[in-house]
């Protein structure tokens, strides 16, 4: 009686490179029969991903990862993983998406399913593939998600990947100038010459825009490092020995408030003054932080005085 056909070492090998997942045709040039795949899908050695996908191990249900390389090679050669499937690749979301995008050629027709879904992309618009399973760069599958969201989500995706140092604003300047069409672009643009600036998060952003600038305040100096100092103060008026902290927790009590305490006190001792904010005062009552932070530069030097924007008149006029 003949032995039993196995799996070769290198189609083992073409799997194990692929999160397990094996095509129809790669088991075929493999050499393995149709009784021999049979075989192994009925003992539970392998499972049907779909018609003519595989998944070559018994783990039940398959990986996530394992569904991604399937959309890929469902896709065809030159698909390959957009939108929060990307995301996720890329370290920029922690979750796993429920459904997994693929992005296939514009003239390509791929019909979603199950947990994949195909999206055609014209020529062009994003850059090269990068990493295994091929998926969109960061840069570019930031401005997917911008263009996916509202202005707000927007300002966190730049912000957060450019903070955790996933991409770059070159980068992403780069991958904006590409695309023709991109919605926020005006926003994007602005936003990414205040990130170059140092500003780190979307609070330091509002207060960028809606404090400092909008009130004509003098222009402060962003992330600072202090030789004397073991930490980084958000922004500091060097001219006039004051420094703004902003902190954007939504709950800011035990061993956070006295660690605030200390470096309050430890920036005192060098001579210099702390205003400190949350998000709601920066973002609900920018003008009164503007005419607070006014006052104190007034107090130490500064000649100038604050502008009103817009929005002075409807402010209101206590921060808690």
């Amino acid at each position: 009686m003949r032995p039993r056909q196995q799996p070769s070492d290198a189609l083992l090998a073409v799997a194990a490179g692929q999160a397990g997942v094996l095509t129809a045709k790669q088991v075929e040039r493999a050499g393995l029969t149709r009784a021999a795949v049979e075989r192994l899908l009925g003992n539970g050695q392998w499972q049907h991903l779909d018609r003519a996908l595989y998944y070559s191990r018994p783990d039940s249900p398959p990986p996530w990862l394992a569904l991604a390389w399937a959309g890929v090679l469902l896709g065809g050669p030159f698909a390959r993983l957009g939108g929060t499937a990307a995301a996720h690749l890329n370290g920029l979301v922690l979750d796993e998406p429920a459904r997994v995008t693929v992005l296939v050629p514009f003239g390509e027709v791929h019909r979603s399913r199950g947990r994949w879904r195909f999206c055609r992309e014209r020529p062009g618009v994003r850059g090269r593939s990068t990493g295994f399973p091929p998926r969109t760069s960061v840069a570019d599958t930031v401005l997917d998600l911008c263009d996916a969201g509202d202005a707000s989500s927007a300002v966190g995706w730049v912000t957060s990947s450019v903070q955790d140092r996933r991409t770059t604003t070159v980068q992403l300047r780069e991958a904006l100038r590409q695309r023709r069409r991109a919605r926020h672009r005006q926003l994007l643009q602005d936003l990414l010459h205040d990130v170059a600036t140092g500003a780190e998060s979307p609070l330091e952003i509002r207060y960028l825009r809606d404090v400092e600038r909008a009130h004509g305040l003098p222009a402060g100096r962003r992330q600072h490092e202090a030789s004397t100092l073991p930490f980084v103060r958000d922004v500091v008026y060097l001219a006039f020995t004051l420094v703004v902290e902003l902190d954007g927790r939504a709950g800011h009590e035990g061993a956070a408030r006295f660690r605030d305490m200390r470096r309050d006190n430890r920036t005192l001792l060098t001579g210099s003054a702390t205003l400190r904010y949350g998000f709601a005062d920066v973002v609900e009552r920018p003008c009164e932080v503007a005419r607070q932070v006014a006052s104190v530069l007034q107090t130490r030097g500064w000649t100038g005085q604050p502008a009103r924007c817009p929005r002075c008149p409807r402010c209101p006029t206590t921060i808690v």
